[in-house]
């Protein structure tokens, strides 16, 4: 991949101190991070995405954060096209582009040249007629056809669940088939380093509790209200990310505030359990467990692979 441009990939779960090693790293190799977290786009929601604080985006200048209205759709192929200028406007800047981030579709949308075609260009007759059923019986459909692929996605994100039942029914093929094939035939688009982080379980559930506890000090449900006060609703694919959807049924009388923290953490570590399972089976990184080594110990490990 000698014609290929250089390109870190700082993957895994939650919680994992991804953004923290990707700030270490871009100090050393003069480097500016592309943010690959499909809810860190949005603007004004800043305490439930886990941002970088401001004193963060201006030590290192960060991409893919604060780009679109929590009003507006966002996807796979707007992220794609966008983050493909970012890092090619750093590499005309002399710098390395470091792609940081837990969103591992939008991670391989990127990396690879094959791995989008189906996803940009596929125009399906069904999904007008799935979209008239709930996701639970949408997920139901999932279980049924395509098991596997059900594993690696949550019934609440409709979009995937969608998508893998429109190519089964185009086709006749399961959803899971075509992405390991696309796996096996894929075209690197970049020179890329892949690293996935992970915690010993235990660990990183009990990170992830303390990370919410800290989201909620900081100000998490006033920035959920605000939010609700500023007209948007919690149906707005935006408001049913993490954190926001559980502070929705509280704000909105649905949930006590105990009863909402403890879906939120309770949601998060199933989230990072389906990211470990996705991150397995889809991605071609070099896994780095970050209990076993001290930060730097990391960013060399990272910088001589």
């Amino acid at each position: 991949m000698r014609d290929k441009k250089p390109l870190i990939v700082i993957a895994g779960p939650t919680a994992t101190g991804k953004s923290a090693l990707a700030m270490e790293l871009a100090e050393i190799i003069n480097g500016e991070i592309v943010s690959a977290d499909s809810m860190q786009v949005y603007k004004r929601m800043d305490i439930g995405t886990a941002k970088p604080s401001p004193a963060d985006l201006a030590r290192i200048e960060h991409h893919m954060i604060d780009v679109v209205e929590p009003d507006h759709d966002f996807n796979a192929a707007i992220f794609h096209n966008m983050a493909k200028k970012a890092i090619a406007d750093i590499y005309d800047r002399g710098k390395v582009p470091i792609l940081t981030g837990g969103t591992g579709f939008y991670i391989n949308a990127l990396i690879y040249k094959s791995e989008f075609e189906y996803y940009a260009e596929m125009k399906s007759d069904h999904k007008e007629e799935l979209g008239e059923h709930s996701p639970e019986i949408l997920f139901a459909k999932l279980l049924e056809i395509d098991p596997e692929y059900a594993k690696t996605t949550h019934m609440n994100n409709v979009k995937r669940v969608i998508r893998a039942l429109e190519y089964h029914k185009e086709t006749s093929e399961k959803f899971s088939t075509y992405n390991q094939r696309s796996k096996d035939s894929r075209t690197p688009a970049y020179d890329f380093k892949f690293f996935v982080l992970n915690r010993e379980r235990e660990l990183l559930y009990a990170g992830i509790n303390v990370r919410v506890d800290e989201m909620i000090e900081r100000g998490l449900i006033e920035e959920v209200e605000s939010l609700l006060k500023s007209g948007l609703t919690e149906f707005m694919t935006s408001m049913q990310g993490l954190g926001y959807k559980e502070i929705c049924a509280y704000l909105l009388g649905r949930a006590s505030k105990d009863e909402a923290i403890e879906m939120l953490k309770q949601g998060t570590r199933r989230f990072a359990k389906r990211q470990i399972t996705w991150f397995k089976h889809q991605a071609e990184g070099e896994w780095i467990d970050v209990d076993s080594m001290g930060m730097m110990e990391i960013v060399k490990k990272v910088i001589s692979s």
